[in-house]
C-alpha cells in the first residue's frame, strides 16, 4: 500500500506524469474536440497513456479531467456528462495506478476572469469548482491538483472549493509568462505566500514555458516551508511538416529535472508536449537525486472499447445557383431508384474545387485558377478561412473578386476561431449584403497549429452554435431575437469525417448540425470507397446531399503523412502501396488522380457531387479527376 502522499513527499523527490492533452492529440484525438470526453469515447486510449506514464516511472497519474467542469464542458454540449466524465477519468487512472502510484484529480480554470464578474457569477464559479472537486474526491483520487491557473482570484476560489469538498492534499499551480508574472501581474514570491495562506499543501508552476524559464520561476518559490512542484512544457511548439511539435528533447528535460531537484523542488513532471519518454528522463533524475528510490512500474494492459463520435445538421434556404443545382440533382438523379437514374454527366453532378486566398497582397494566381476551373466545368470554388490557422487574405475578399470578375459563386468557409459573437454576426450581415450566400461552417483550427501559436483563440461558438445563429438570420432575427430587417438566404454546409476514429460521435454531431441548420455535407477526403459507402448508408435518415471530398495523392510520402498524421484521414495500405510503386513526380501524381477517379466512380450514385482539394495548388489535377465524367474538359497543357 502506498504511503499517504504528503508523508512520502517528505522523504524525497517524486515524479508526476506528463502531458495528457497533447498525448491524446498525438494519438488521434483532434484538437478541437473535448479531450475530457475521451474518458468515455476513447477510454482505451486514455488508459494506455496512463500505463505508458506509469511504465516510464511516474509516481503520480493525473486524471484526464482538466477541462471537465460544467462551464468548459458546456462549450462542447457535454455538461450533462459532467459526472460520467469525471468519474470515469478517476476510474481509468485508478485502475492503472492500483497501489503503484497516487492518482491526482485534475481541475483546470473555467476560462472566466473573476475580476470582471458579478458576485453572483463568482458564486457560480465557486460552485463549479466545488462540484468537480466533490466528484473527483468521491470517485477516489488521492490528491486534488489545480493546474494552469493564470488568475490568482480564480485559483483562490478553486482552493476554497476543494477544501470544502474534501480533506485531500491540494496542489496549486499557476501559469506564468516570460516576464515571470501571472495574468494579474503577481510574481513567484507573491504567489507562494498567497497560495500557502489560502490553504494549498503544494505550490508550483506549470505550462506556458519550457524548462529553462520555469526553472527561473520555481527557484524563486523554494524556501517558504512548502513543497514546490514544477511541470514545464517541452519548450515552445513549432510547426514541422504541418504538425505541431514541441522541441525540447527528453534528455534536455532530464537535465533540467536534476537542476529542479538540486534547487529544492520536491516534485517534477511535464505539461504540454511532454511524453512518457520525457517522464522517463525525469524519473532517472529523481532516482539519481534520491539514491534510486524512484520506481518504475508496469501494470497489466486491459482493452476498453471506444465509444461515441459526432457529426450533423441542415435547414432549407436554397436561393444561390449552387443551392438550386444541389436541389435539382438531389431530386432528379438521387431521388430516383438506382435503375432509373440518368447517366452521370456534368449537368447532373455538382463540383466545388478549393482555391485559397493568397498569403500576401496579390490574388492574381487564385483568380486565374478560378477562371480555369469555371471554364472547364466547376460550379463553385471553395475558399478556406485561415486554413491551419495561417494568415491569408480574408476569404470573403477573394470570393467577391471572383464573383465580380468571373460571375462565379464561391463557398466560404466560416470558422469560429478568430471572431467573437459580435464579429461573427457582423461578418454574416456583410456576406449577405455582398451576395455571398454559400457557407461551410466549421469550428476551425486553434492558433497553436499555425504561424502565431500565442494568438488568442476566440471560439465563442462552435460549428453547431454558428449554424444555429445563421439559421436565426435565415428567419429574419439575430440570436437575441431582434429583427434584422429581412431574411438572409444562406445555404449552409458542414464538414464530416467518414473515417473518424470516434465514428458514432461523428454521426451524432452530424445529426446535431442538421438540426442546427446545415443543408449539405462536405466530407474529408476518402480513399476507401467501402468507408464512404458505410458512412453514406449510416446518414441516409438525415436526407442530406453530400459532396464527397477528394484530395488526389501527390506521392507516397504525401500518402503516409495523411494516413499517420492527419486526424480523420485514413489511406488504406493497398492505396499506399500503389503510391509507393508509382515512384515520384508525374507518375505518382497520375496514380493519385486515378485513385481519386476510382473512388468517385464507385460512389457516384450516392452523392450529389465532389469537393476537390488540389494538393500544392495543382488545380489541373481537379479537372483530371473529373475527366472520367462526360461534359468536363481539360485545359491545354502548359
Amino acid at each position: 500500500m502506498k504511503k499517504p502522499f504528503l508523508q512520502a513527499l517528505s522523504k524525497g523527490p517524486l515524479v508526476f506524469d506528463g502531458g495528457m492533452g497533447t498525448q491524446l492529440y498525438e494519438r488521434g484525438v483532434y484538437i478541437n474536440r473535448s479531450f475530457d470526453d475521451a474518458n468515455l469515447t476513447r477510454a482505451d486510449l486514455v488508459r494506455q497513456i496512463h500505463e505508458d506514464y506509469l511504465h516510464a516511472g511516474a509516481q503520480v497519474l493525473t486524471t484526464n479531467t482538466f477541462s471537465a467542469n460544467r462551464i468548459k464542458l458546456a462549450r462542447h454540449g457535454l455538461e450533462d456528462k459532467l459526472e460520467a466524465i469525471n468519474t470515469q477519468g478517476v476510474a481509468l487512472a485508478r485502475d492503472v495506478a492500483r497501489d503503484a502510484a497516487w492518482v491526482a484529480g485534475s481541475i483546470g480554470p473555467t476560462g472566466k476572469t473573476p475580476t470582471m464578474l458579478t458576485d453572483t457569477e463568482l458564486d457560480e464559479i465557486r460552485e463549479v469548482f466545488l462540484e468537480q472537486a466533490t466528484l473527483l474526491a468521491q470517485a477516489g483520487v488521492d490528491i486534488i491538483v489545480l493546474e494552469t491557473f493564470r488568475q490568482l482570484s480564480e485559483i483562490r476560489l478553486a482552493i476554497e472549493a476543494a477544501r470544502q469538498a474534501c480533506s485531500l492534499p491540494i496542489i496549486a499551480q499557476m501559469a506564468f509568462d516570460t516576464e515571470h508574472k501571472t495574468g494579474d501581474g503577481a510574481g513567484p514570491e507573491r504567489v507562494v505566500l498567497l497560495l500557502k495562506e489560502w490553504g494549498a499543501d503544494v505550490i508550483g508552476a506549470n505550462c506556458m514555458e519550457g524548462p529553462h524559464v520555469l526553472f527561473e520561476i520555481v527557484s524563486k518559490m523554494v524556501g517558504n516551508q512548502v513543497p514546490i512542484i514544477a511541470q514545464p512544457n517541452a519548450g515552445y511548439p513549432r510547426r514541422v511538416a504541418e504538425r505541431l511539435v514541441y522541441m525540447a528533447t527528453p534528455e534536455y528535460v532530464g537535465v533540467f529535472a536534476r537542476r529542479y531537484f538540486k534547487a529544492g523542488v520536491s516534485i517534477v513532471g511535464g505539461c504540454c508536449g511532454t511524453s512518457p519518454e520525457h517522464v522517463r528522463s525525469i524519473a532517472a533524475s529523481a532516482r539519481m537525486m534520491s539514491g534510486g528510490s524512484a520506481e518504475v512500474h508496469i501494470t497489466p494492459k486491459e482493452e476498453h472499447p471506444a465509444l461515441v463520435s459526432h457529426h450533423a445538421s441542415m435547414p432549407e434556404q436554397r436561393r444561390s445557383r449552387l443551392a438550386a443545382k444541389v436541389q435539382r440533382v438531389w431530386q432528379q438523379r438521387l431521388g430516383l431508384p438506382l435503375h432509373e437514374r440518368p447517366a452521370l454527366h456534368r449537368d447532373n453532378f455538382v463540383v466545388s474545387v478549393e482555391v485559397n486566398p493568397p498569403k500576401g497582397l496579390h490574388p492574381a494566381r487564385a483568380l486565374d485558377a478560378a477562371r480555369m476551373l469555371a471554364t472547364h466545368g466547376a460550379d463553385v470554388v471553395n475558399i478556406a478561412d485561415g486554413p491551419r490557422a495561417s494568415v491569408r487574405m480574408s476569404n470573403w475578399a477573394l470570393a467577391r473578386l471572383i464573383k465580380d470578375e468571373l460571375n462565379l459563386e464561391s463557398i466560404l468557409h466560416v470558422c469560429a476561431r478568430d471572431r467573437n459573437l459580435l464579429g461573427l454576426q457582423a461578418d454574416l450581415l456583410a456576406y449577405h449584403t455582398l451576395g455571398l450566400s454559400n457557407l461551410v461552417v466549421i469550428t476551425g483550427d486553434p492558433p497553436k497549429v499555425g504561424d502565431y501559436p500565442h494568438a488568442t483563440a476566440v471560439f465563442d461558438l462552435d460549428s453547431i452554435g454558428m449554424l444555429r445563429m445563421i439559421n436565426h438570420f435565415n428567419h429574419g432575427t439575430d440570436p437575441a431575437g431582434k429583427d434584422v430587417g429581412d431574411v438572409t438566404h444562406f445555404f449552409c454546409s458542414c464538414g464530416a469525417e467518414p473515417a473518424a476514429r470516434d465514428y458514432d460521435r461523428e454521426i451524432l454531431r452530424l445529426e446535431q448540425k442538421r438540426a442546427a441548420g446545415a443543408s449539405m455535407v462536405m466530407t474529408q477526403p476518402v480513399y476507401d470507397p467501402e468507408v464512404l459507402v458505410r458512412f453514406l448508408k449510416d446518414i441516409e435518415h438525415l436526407e442530406m446531399p453530400v459532396l464527397v471530398g477528394l484530395l488526389p495523392l501527390a506521392s507516397y510520402r504525401n500518402a503516409e503523412f495523411l494516413h499517420n498524421e492527419v486526424p480523420g484521414m485514413a489511406v488504406p495500405q493497398d492505396v499506399r502501396a500503389r503510391m509507393k510503386a508509382a515512384g515520384s513526380g508525374p507518375d505518382a501524381r497520375a496514380e493519385g488522380v486515378a485513385i481519386a477517379q476510382e473512388t468517385l466512380l464507385e460512389i457516384q450514385d450516392r452523392v450529389v457531387g465532389a469537393y476537390i482539394m488540389p494538393p500544392f495548388g495543382r488545380y489541373r489535377s481537379a479537372l483530371e479527376i473529373l475527366s472520367c465524367i462526360p461534359g468536363y474538359t481539360l485545359p491545354d497543357e502548359e
